[in-house]
């Protein structure tokens, strides 16, 4: 049996079309191999006792525009003849794997662990942009030659000793002339190497040898999520998020800071900028490192969706790549690490809520949606979450579940015996409804996020003795079991009532879909009401965040129609059809107005008819 092999004759077409799909990607896999290099040095000068290597560690970017070469230059650890052939020569051999195994006797603490190690298809990532690639380096054994490699994207290489150099590596890049010129211009450099080296451990600079160019220093070898939390106040946080997004002139609301050694190692930091009520696409997402190397913003799979409304860093070794680096490969590391993000940030929350709940509640509305969000998606965040969520009520007052529960149990309930959760979510539109709440002293919640139904879903179906019923979803002594010394009787016969959900029938079908519902409400009630059943609103809201539009919207709404209305018997009584069907008309109207349901024609049929009565009186 003859076994696959992967030789410089195949991995190129590989590595350009395939294994690499994104060219920029070869810049950072060029300075990670050379910050490596650095940090393999500054660990053997620990364990060799090297002290006579002292120097100003650092990886130089040089733009040469006049000869289209890019030069990434470090002062490293240098590699010998026998490194080149076995880390370049032999495609795919990890440099980084093997010094971690001869010195794996190092704690985890040491910077060894900083080792990223990606020569070999690391290195020939440089072939996508690159026409010909040299290497020149000198290792810092002192007594080893320098070697000069070059390579031009085929099978063929040369290798030989050349005059000695400084100790380190110099790769040079003859990029090819159109499809990869973008990259020797001095601002595209500058943006790539912000992108994915602006936090790399070890000092970056970026010159070019046009005068206009001026060197400059790219990274902060010791972001701040790096450091002890202990170290930071408030205003270093503020600070790292504007170093972070520069275009956000927004402050965030707070943060969380990550720091777990076991059994994972994880770092970063987390923050909650302002949301409001609206669910947008991120342009400023959690950003995700590896020894503080970009690697990503589409954290899928490691952070719950809910926290993709977050912003921040996270730098884990744990989380496993593919060979490119360019996907994430999901296992049991990977579901832990994301356990522990939603732990630590409903921990944050519930800190908040018990050390300074009037600050939190100041807070709430610009972040509430994210918690939603959370409750919805993710049943461990939910189990934390409902300790701290926080219900609004019509004068501004804040309560968690039990507490509101606690408080209305003994005055809403419905037939059922079920507690209910009135609520409104727009206080205009459904004043009306509202007042004959607060009339009897009912405590009406303010529900307006567009995640509400769903939340009210989850709330009904983890706590069984309660529901949740929207103010304007029926008269409201239907909605609570209000117990009344004198019940309303009928003013009407059944006969009557008949014969008047016929006429009304015949009047309003032409045009409107609604269905009809004769109640026996008070005299002092209006004559219509026009509703939608908490049910079938339910359905129509969810139908409506998952954008399905429905046609036939007419069918949600129900007319109520009061038959102890002194306007119900002046229709029975009328004999003129034109007159009859007038009065059922206006009335509809006045009724459709009010809901914000009048529109067009009729809208505009209604304000002429009403000037010109006005006219005539």
């Amino acid at each position: 049996m003859t076994k696959i092999s992967v030789t410089s004759d195949n991995i190129f077409p590989i590595i350009k079309k395939f294994l690499y799909s994104n060219q920029e990607i070869f810049l950072r896999e060029l300075v990670s191999n050379a910050i490596d290099a650095v940090v393999k040095l500054k660990t053997l000068i620990k364990l060799e006792n090297l002290y006579d290597i002292i120097d100003d560690f650092k990886v130089k970017i040089i733009i040469d525009q006049i000869n289209k070469t890019l030069h990434i230059l470090d002062n490293g650890i240098g590699m010998t003849k026998e490194e080149v052939d076995k880390y370049i020569n032999q495609i795919a051999f990890s440099g980084a794997e093997e010094f971690i195994k001869k010195y794996k006797n190092i704690s985890k603490t040491d910077s060894f662990s900083n080792i990223i190690g990606h020569f070999g298809l690391g290195f020939y990532s440089s072939f996508m942009v690159a026409k010909k690639v040299m290497i020149l380096t000198q290792s810092y054994k002192k007594n080893e030659p320098s070697i000069f490699w070059s390579c031009e994207g085929d099978p063929n290489f040369i290798m030989k000793e050349i005059e000695k150099r400084d100790r380190g590596t110099e790769i040079i890049l003859y990029l090819n002339d159109e499809e990869s010129k973008e990259f020797l211009e001095y601002d595209r450099i500058l943006k790539l190497l912000q992108k994915y080296c602006k936090f790399m451990p070890i000092t970056i600079s970026l010159s070019s040898k046009s005068k206009e160019d001026k060197e400059i220093v790219i990274n902060n070898i010791y972001p701040d999520w790096k450091k002890n939390p202990l170290q930071l106040n408030d205003k270093n946080y503020l600070d790292f998020y504007h170093e972070l997004y520069p275009n956000q002139l927004e402050d965030p609301l707070f943060w969380v800071h990550l720091n777990i050694d076991h059994p994972f190692h994880l770092t970063g930091i987390l923050y909650f900028p302002k949301i409001g009520k609206k669910i947008d696409v991120q342009k400023d997402k959690i950003h995700l490192y590896q020894n503080q190397v970009y690697i990503t913003d589409n954290l899928e799979g490691i952070v719950p969706d809910f926290l993709s409304l977050l912003r921040g860093v996270i730098d884990s070794t744990d989380i496993p790549l593919n060979v490119s680096r360019s996907h994430l490969q999901y296992n049991t590391s990977v579901k832990n690490i994301s356990k522990y993000i939603t732990r630590k940030v409903a921990d944050k929350l519930d800190l908040m809520f018990r050390k300074n709940r009037e600050n939190f509640q100041k807070k709430w509305n610009n972040f509430k949606i994210i918690v939603e969000y959370g409750m919805i998606s993710t049943q461990n965040f939910f189990e934390k979450a409902i300790k701290f969520f926080i219900f609004p009520t019509l004068d501004n007052s804040y309560f968690t579940l039990e507490e509101f529960r606690e408080k209305i149990k003994e005055n809403q309930k419905n037939k059922e015996g079920k507690i209910i959760f009135l609520y409104s979510s727009d206080q205009e539109k459904q004043y009306s409804f509202i007042k004959e709440a607060t009339d009897r002293c009912y405590e009406v919640l303010i529900f307006d996020s567009p995640l509400s139904v769903h939340l009210i879903q989850k709330l009904e179906l983890s706590y069984k003795d309660i529901c949740f019923v929207r103010v304007d979803s029926d008269h409201i002594d239907k909605l609570i079991n209000f117990k009344k010394k004198e019940k309303p009787y009928s003013e009407l016969s059944e006969q009557e009532k008949q014969n008047l959900k016929n006429l009304i029938q015949h009047y309003i079908m032409e045009k409107f879909k609604f269905s009809i519902k004769l109640e026996d409400l008070s005299k002092k009630d209006f004559p219509f009401l026009i509703i939608i059943p908490e049910f079938l609103r339910r359905i129509k809201e969810m139908n409506s965040t998952m954008g399905k539009d429905i046609v036939e919207k007419d069918k949600y709404y129900q007319l109520i129609v009061n038959t102890n209305h002194i306007l119900m018997k002046k229709i029975l009584k009328e004999t003129s059809e034109e007159e009859r069907k007038s009065m059922i008309q206006e009335a509809l109207n006045l009724t459709l107005l009010s809901k914000d349901l009048l529109h067009g024609k009729d809208l505009t049929d209604f304000i002429s008819k009403r000037l010109k009565n006005l006219i005539q009186e």
